[in-house]
C-alpha cells in the first residue's frame, strides 16, 4: 500500500460482501487499497443499517453486485493519499474522527457548479456501487472504508457519542438539506409526516431552529410517542391531521414517509404560502392528484429533496453536537452487532423494533 501518509499495520480489511438476495452476505478479506491522490482510508468505528440497505437486501431495489453495503458510518483516518482537505478547508490528518458525504462530487460538472453536487454527473455512492479492482471497500459494512476523491469529509468531535454521530451522513444531513431547501424559519408552524429516524430528526431540528409549534403525524402510536419524547408540540394520527392544522396552520411540511396518502395529505393541509418538502418518496409509488388552481392561489411551494451537500452535513454534525436530544438519539440505536453477525443484525433491523440497528467494530 503506497499511500503518502499511513498508519496501517495490516494488508487486508474484512467486509461483509453482498452478492444479492439469493446468495446473501459473505465475510471476506479484501486487500487494502493503494491510495490515489485525494483518497483516504478510514478504520470504521460504527455503521448503522439504513432503510435503503434493507430495501436492497430484501430485493426491493436493484444494486450493482457484488458490493459492500452501508453508507451510515463513522471512523478514524488511518491513511491519506496526499493532502486531502476537509469541509473546513484544513487538511485531514491521521487519527481524525470523521464522517463523509454519501457520495462523491467532481466539482466541475454543470450540476456541481449550479449547487447540486449530490447529483453530480459522475457521482459514486457509498453502499450503492459494485466492487472493482481499485474501489473494493466502498461501503460501511467493513472494518475499513476507502473514501474516494471528491468525497466531502467532516471532522467529528471525539466527545460526540458514536450512536448519535453515525446517522449524520444520511438521516440527519437529509433533514438539514430539506430544511434549507424550504427555508425553515423560527416562526414556522411545522408538520412532520412520518416519525421514523428522519421524522424524529426533523422534529428535533425544527425545535432547534426555534419553531414553537411542531406537529408530528404517524399511523403508529409508538412512533408518535417517540416524537412526543423528542419535543413535538402535538402528535396526531393521520385522520386527526386536518383538524390540527386548521387550528395551528402548516407553514412547512416535511413528508418523510414516502406513503402516497401522506404525500396527498401534505397538499391538502398546507397553509397560505406554505412550503412542502417531499423527502420520503424515493421509490415508485401510486400517483396522487390535486387541482392546481388552489395551489397557485395559495402560493404553495413544493420541493423535492434527495441526499444533500457537504455544508448540510457540516450543519448536521453541528446540530447533533449541540442538541439536548443526544440521549434520545442514542436510544434510537439500542443494539449493535459484530460484523460477523451481519445476518442477525439485518434480521433484527427488518423487525422494525428500532429506527436503526448498528454494526460495531473493535
Amino acid at each position: 500500500m503506497a499511500s503518502a501518509v499511513q498508519d496501517v499495520t495490516t494488508t487486508h480489511a474484512t467486509a461483509a460482501v453482498w452478492a444479492g438476495p439469493e446468495t446473501g452476505f459473505s465475510i471476506d478479506p479484501l486487500p487494502l487499497p493503494d491510495l490515489r491522490p485525494g483518497e483516504l482510508l478510514v478504520r470504521t468505528e460504527l455503521a448503522t443499517i439504513c432503510g435503503s440497505d434493507l430495501h436492497t437486501i430484501n430485493g426491493d431495489r436493484p444494486t450493482p453486485l457484488p458490493t459492500v453495503l452501508g453508507h451510515e458510518a463513522i471512523g478514524h483516518v488511518v491513511a491519506t493519499g496526499g493532502p486531502v482537505p476537509g469541509a473546513d478547508g484544513m487538511p485531514v490528518t491521521i487519527g481524525d474522527r470523521v464522517t463523509w458525504t454519501i457520495g462523491t462530487a467532481c466539482g466541475s460538472c454543470r450540476r456541481c457548479t449550479r449547487g447540486f453536487p449530490q447529483k453530480c454527473a459522475t457521482v459514486r455512492k457509498y453502499g450503492h456501487e459494485a466492487i472493482d479492482e481499485h474501489w473494493r471497500l466502498n461501503g460501511g459494512f467493513g472494518d475499513h472504508v476507502h473514501l474516494a476523491a471528491g468525497t466531502g469529509v467532516v471532522r467529528l468531535p471525539l466527545e460526540l457519542p458514536a450512536a448519535v454521530a453515525t446517522p449524520a451522513n444520511c438521516a440527519t444531513a437529509t433533514v438539514t438539506c430539506a430544511a434549507r431547501r424550504v427555508g425553515l424559519a423560527g416562526d414556522d408552524v411545522v408538520v412532520v409526516l412520518g416519525c421514523g429516524m428522519l421524522g424524529l430528526t426533523a422534529v428535533a431540528y425544527a425545535l432547534d431552529r426555534g419553531c414553537a409549534t411542531v406537529i408530528a403525524c404517524d399511523v403508529d402510536p409508538d412512533r408518535r410517542a417517540l416524537a412526543e419524547g423528542f419535543g413535538a408540540t402535538m402528535t396526531v394520527a393521520p385522520e386527526e391531521l386536518a383538524a390540527a392544522t386548521t387550528r395551528h396552520g402548516a407553514d412547512v411540511i416535511f413528508e418523510l414517509s414516502g406513503n402516497s396518502r401522506a404525500v396527498q395529505s401534505a397538499f391538502e393541509v398546507v397553509d397560505m404560502a406554505g412550503r412542502i418538502a417531499l423527502v420520503g418518496s424515493v421509490s415508485p409509488a401510486p400517483e396522487i392528484s390535486f387541482e392546481p388552481s388552489g395551489f397557485v392561489k395559495n402560493l404553495t411551494t413544493v420541493v423535492g429533496s434527495h441526499n444533500y451537500r457537504v455544508d448540510d452535513l457540516v450543519e448536521a454534525v453541528a446540530f447533533l453536537t449541540r442538541t439536548p436530544s443526544q440521549p434520545r438519539f442514542a436510544d434510537l440505536i439500542p443494539e449493535a452487532f459484530p460484523l460477523s453477525e451481519i445476518v442477525d443484525a439485518v434480521a433484527t433491523a427488518n423487525t422494525g423494533t428500532a429506527p436503526r440497528i448498528a454494526v460495531e467494530f473493535p
